[in-house]
């Protein structure tokens, strides 16, 4: 699906929220990445399968 070079991460890569968004609708608090996962303004995903990641998972990587 991703286009870019380097390619963004799979969907179900750990770093998967590093792939580019490519759509974006904050009035509707969602967003879509290359990789096909929708992100969620509650933090909250929905992987390409169907799957969703809950909102209050925790989060890892940088928080500064």
């Amino acid at each position: 699906m991703c286009e870019h070079r380097p390619s963004c991460p799979s969907a179900y890569a750990s770093d998967h929220e590093a792939a580019v968004l490519v759509a974006y609708h904050p009035e509707q608090g969602w967003g879509l990445l290359c990789n096909g996962v929708v992100v969620f303004d509650d933090n909250g995903e929905l992987l390409p399968d169907g799957r969703g990641l809950p909102a209050d998972r925790k989060l890892t990587g940088c928080t500064a």
